[in-house]
């Protein structure tokens, strides 16, 4: 188990939503507020050391939400060169491990996130969550795993890392990732 105050919360926000059209799809509307700020909403209450925000190509304003705002100048690179940023603004703060989640998984809630920590066995432990089928962020990595994550490439990210991990179940609606703009509309239909 490791407490909040000693995790850094990375949140990736720096895609180049391809997938979704011309939209940023982080700033599209989901029950009156921007898609993003739904995860960074369930996720105000924890006392995490620091909240960090690796963005590119939105208006959204994470800032004003409490979190130290990164920009990746270079979202075509994937998602590694997200992490890469937000892992070594965490490891700079002096963080015993990083929770890294996407912005565009709105479902993600505060309780799921207390049971990855609860997960949690020390600086070479990654917890990952998983709808019983597929391993996904939100996930957390201990400091040991820092250097590898720094030196990621590519779109893969830390899915090696994720995989190998340990893996706490949430319902899959809970872990709805939006990609697509039917994937928001799936969404939608759920509440």
């Amino acid at each position: 188990m490791i407490a909040p105050e000693e995790c850094v919360l990375v949140l990736l926000a720096a895609g180049r939503s391809e997938r979704f059209g011309a939209a940023d799809k982080l700033q599209e509307d989901f029950l009156g507020q921007p898609l993003a700020f739904h995860i960074v909403t369930a996720l105000e209450t924890m006392p995490f050391k620091a909240r960090i925000a690796v963005c590119s190509n939105t208006d959204l304003d994470f800032g004003a939400r409490g979190y130290i705002v990164l920009q990746n100048g270079a979202p075509e690179d994937g998602m590694s060169g997200s992490v890469v940023l937000g892992v070594a603004a965490a490891r700079a703060l002096g963080c015993e491990a990083v929770v890294i989640a996407l912005a565009d998984m709105p479902r993600v809630t505060a309780a799921h996130v207390t049971h990855l920590l609860g997960a949690f066995e020390g600086p070479d432990s990654v917890v990952a969550s998983s709808n019983g089928a597929h391993h996904t962020p939100p996930a957390v990595f201990g400091a040991g795993h820092f250097d590898t994550l720094t030196k990621l490439q590519g779109d893969a990210g830390a899915r090696d890392l994720i995989r190998a991990g340990r893996h706490v179940i949430a319902p899959g609606a809970e872990l709805l990732d939006i990609d697509r703009p039917e994937d928001l509309e799936r969404l939608r239909a759920l509440v």
